[in-house]
């Protein structure tokens, strides 16, 4: 996603969430509601002040807008991010507290898990508000972790990309895979089991080690993964993953991960380009988990999600294809194509 000055249909309201009982400390931003309430994750993470959580909530519900206009869902864009406690609290009642703010929004705001959250922390949200998903799901319906979507829509959309930019089935190729928590673990299985070769590297190197003896991949610390000798860069943990200096080392011919805001400033798409380096839009890659999240608050089946699912590499195939043909970058062209699809929902509703 490149930063652009928003439009009328595009106008970030931050809500302010403080409860000193359970220590919830956090912000819930909401992007966009063009095309339906304001739907994305909720973000629990240890930020070192309340400026630098609203940023990053900002930033990733002006995300999570154009991810649901580009997977064709009826949901705008939102986001919550909660600071982490310092000492001892009672996560089950900080949850709690979270869903009843969430309540109190009326149904502006959908949330469901991220970063730091859990199945666990959304049935807590579920005692206090219905306007969350990622339960535990009923028998063939939607619901449950969306993880494992997301990380099926990242190799989806990875495997037609390495096809469109590299000419090469993933079986002959390398992929360098930053990060493997549950997205990023579930990806690199995926990828063993096509015959990609793996490099690996994550914050928590114990968990790192585990998943390269099984999975027989080569680790490599956190710092050096960006410049991997590679085919294929797949950042899977925090976002800002690409900088002009991880750019200017990457040797790398596809960018294509499932971290959310993966372009640290909006220049390095320019320097990917000029690189030659083919970037796979970030939130159209991803959107796996969210197709999972709306089938579930929208009482769809798990059949639904799969079929939505499927669309992402071809859509992410198509994108590539209009970027190369016009010369552009392909975030500028995703970016162009769902504030497209933002504004037209605004104009009809208005």
């Amino acid at each position: 996603m490149v930063d652009h000055a928003p439009s009328p249909s595009q106008m970030m309201r931050t809500v302010r969430l403080r409860d000193a009982a359970s220590g919830l400390d956090g912000v819930i931003a909401i992007h966009s509601t063009a095309l339906g309430p304001g739907a994305g994750g909720c973000r629990f993470w240890r930020y070192p002040d309340i400026e630098a959580a609203t940023q990053d909530a900002c930033r990733l519900a002006k995300g999570m807008s154009y991810k649901n206009a580009m997977a064709e869902l009826p949901l705008g864009g939102a986001k919550a991010v909660l600071r982490y406690p310092d000492g001892d609290f009672d996560r089950a009642a900080l949850f709690r507290a979270f869903g009843k703010a969430v309540e109190a929004l009326e149904g502006l705001y959908v949330t469901a898990e991220d970063v730091g959250t859990s199945v666990a922390d959304m049935e807590q949200v579920s005692t206090m508000t219905r306007h969350v998903a990622g339960l535990h799901p009923a028998q063939d319906m939607a619901g449950g972790d969306p993880s494992p979507w997301t990380a099926l829509g990242v190799f989806d959309s990875m495997r037609m990309a390495a096809q469109f930019a590299l000419k090469a089935d993933l079986d002959a190729l390398t992929v360098a895979v930053q990060g493997v928590g549950n997205v990023g673990a579930s990806l690199c299985r995926q990828l063993a089991e096509a015959g990609a070769k793996l490099v690996i590297a994550d914050i928590d190197a114990d968990r790192c080690r585990a998943l390269a003896d099984e999975l027989g991949a080569r680790m490599v610390d956190v710092a050096e993964i960006a410049a991997a000798e590679a085919d294929i860069f797949a950042p899977c943990a925090l976002g800002g993953a690409l900088t002009q200096d991880s750019v200017a080392a990457m040797k790398a011919r596809l960018v294509c991960g499932a971290a959310n805001n993966q372009l640290a400033t909006p220049d390095v798409a320019d320097a990917l380009l000029a690189r030659g380096i083919v970037y796979a839009p970030d939130y159209v890659v991803n959107a796996g988990g969210i197709i999972s999240v709306s089938a579930e608050y929208l009482g769809e089946d798990e059949a639904s999600v799969r079929t939505r699912v499927a669309r992402i590499g071809p859509r992410v195939a198509r994108i590539l294809e209009q970027a190369a043909r016009e010369g552009r970058s392909p975030a500028v062209v995703a970016d162009e194509m769902a504030e497209s699809i933002i504004a037209r929902a605004a104009d009809k509703a208005a």
